[in-house]
């Protein structure tokens, strides 16, 4: 019968792409992976790894016993979690990731209420954002993570991973307070379409959102402040240098010189609680619960 551990292995230096990497992502040396793998090709008499430059390249035999470790590891790890969830007790380990603002915002209560339920329960947390959470969850580097898809760019998930919808957002302009619709009651996207914008850094999901939510107007956004945060992003606003568009969720502190003017149509985004499928362990249901009571508790 085949080892796991050696499957596991070979798994992951199809994923990463080298014995190092994978050796980093297993939390092993180097030395230990290479023997693992040795002995796996022993065990299947074929050799499963080539050199190439630098690295290692899958030979035919090692990309089909890649392909069918993943999906071993996967029902061990679905075995394994409908056993564990035989026991309703809420103990063990809890990785939670999230996306900058909700983990500003409701992550911590999520996490107190976690603490104080079930003392037993360890919950670890880590900050990126969704285009980074995704892959995690994939990894099994996360049990949980908090991700958020616009409707005008809706998220592709992967299909071995569940979503649960825990909050609805969107986003409004912030216009200099001396700005000619700045007292409006709300403005057309068409509107202000033209304007110097401030947002995120080119290849962040902000960025090409608002870049494809302006250009289903017709425009090529003008974006000359690139500031990897919302609350700097409102100080060039504040200085009459430019627009931006801010979640709800993100507006934890406005300066006084900016006005928060709701935009028509309304750009709505869609908040997930994500994991996989073969992870519905007692901890993971017990955060997205805590999760959606967070989200409830900060109102619309």
């Amino acid at each position: 019968m085949l080892s796991v551990d050696r499957l596991r292995a070979l798994c992951a230096v199809a994923e990463h792409g080298s014995i190092g990497a994978a050796a980093r992502a297993l939390h092993v040396t180097p030395s230990g992976v290479s023997q693992q793998l040795g002995k796996f090709e022993r065990e299947v008499g074929v050799r499963l790894l080539v050199p190439a430059g630098r690295g290692v390249q899958l030979t035919d035999a090692g990309r089909l016993l890649a392909r069918r470790g993943q999906e071993v590891i996967s029902l061990l790890a679905q075995a394994e979690s409908e056993v564990v969830s035989l026991d309703r007790d809420v103990v063990g380990e809890l990785r939670i990731g999230s996306f900058s603002s909700a983990g500003r915002v409701v992550v911590p209560t999520a996490v107190a209420t976690l603490r104080r339920r079930h003392p037993q329960l360890a919950v670890s947390f880590f900050a990126g954002e969704t285009e980074d959470l995704i892959p995690a969850i994939v990894r099994r580097e996360l049990d949980l993570a908090v991700v958020d898809s616009w409707v005008t760019m809706p998220l592709h998930l992967p299909e071995d991973a569940v979503h649960t919808l825990v909050h609805r957002d969107s986003a409004d302009v912030a216009l200099s307070r001396d700005h000619p619709l700045a007292s409006r009651d709300h403005v057309d996207l068409d509107e202000i379409a033209d304007m110097p914008w401030t947002t995120w850094k080119k290849g962040a999901v902000y960025h090409t959102w608002l870049v494809q939510t302006l250009r289903n107007r017709g425009v090529e956004p003008d974006i000359r402040y690139e500031v990897p945060e919302f609350a700097a992003q409102l100080e060039f606003v504040a200085h009459g240098l430019a627009a931006a568009l801010v979640p709800r969720l993100a507006r934890v502190w406005v300066p006084d010189n900016v006005a928060i003017v709701p935009v028509r149509p309304t750009l709505e985004r869609e908040i997930y609680a994500l994991r996989r499928a073969d992870n519905d362990r007692p901890t993971v249901r017990a955060g997205i619960e805590a999760l959606t009571e967070a989200f409830a508790g900060i109102g619309a």
